[in-house]
């Protein structure tokens, strides 16, 4: 699988970022993060991840808005 298709858990995703796991799912319920919900548990895209960083403004959640 390619990095840019890795899939994280929240957990992860909130380790890449150097904050509390409440934090980041706060950031994704808000649409801030993009990230989708697989049954009760949150799934990002490494590279969504990692473009939030950036500040990129081209993440798929801010497309699909």
């Amino acid at each position: 699988m390619a990095e840019e298709h890795e899939v994280l858990t929240a957990e992860e995703a909130a380790a890449l970022l150097r904050v509390s796991s409440k934090t980041l799912l706060s950031l994704a319920r808000n649409g801030a993060l993009p990230g989708e919900k697989v049954g009760r548990a949150w799934r990002f895209l490494k590279s969504d991840v990692l473009a939030y960083v950036r500040g990129d403004k081209d993440t798929k959640a801010r497309e699909e808005q």
